[in-house]
């Protein structure tokens, strides 16, 4: 199950169904057979610098914060993946900047946290490397455009 909670409406209209769906593809990408469960909230660059700043010590806006879990739902009995939370204010941005629409870009960091909390990581340029490949496919997949896939 995936939990959706939009919090800046006003920036942007995502089609939630959409965005379940990238997240639904993203997990049978990467052959997560089991029901699971996260949340995606879209915030604004306030409260991901809130959260940066809380939890890695960055007191700075970003795009996207990952946080995984791998705990089990008491209630549900599924595990609980995590937690993810994109700044939509980032979003229509790094969009703007890219020249691609806000869709394409939600679209890629959905993708990029979902990887984060199945454990893929990008600080040294194997793990890098492997996680860009799975993102790159997912996204080609998705029929996500190609100026959002990053270098």
């Amino acid at each position: 199950m995936i939990h959706l909670n939009v919090q800046e409406t006003e920036i942007h209209t995502f089609d939630q169904a959409r965005l379940s769906h990238v997240i639904l593809t993203t997990l049978t990408h990467e052959k997560v057979n089991d029901d699971v469960e996260l949340t995606l909230v879209l915030g604004n660059d306030d409260q991901l610098q809130q959260l940066n700043r809380e939890y890695l010590g960055i007191d700075a806006p970003t795009d996207v914060l990952a946080f995984p879990s791998d705990e089990v739902d008491p209630d549900s009995g599924l595990r609980y993946l995590g937690d993810i939370i994109i700044s939509l204010t980032r979003v229509n941005e790094q969009a703007t900047i890219s020249g691609h629409s806000s869709n394409a870009e939600i679209e890629l960091l959905v993708v990029h946290a979902v990887l984060h909390l199945l454990g893929y990581d990008h600080f040294d340029p194997n793990q890098k490397q492997q996680m860009w490949t799975a993102q790159t496919n997912i996204l080609k997949e998705l029929g996500t455009p190609l100026s959002v896939f990053p270098e």
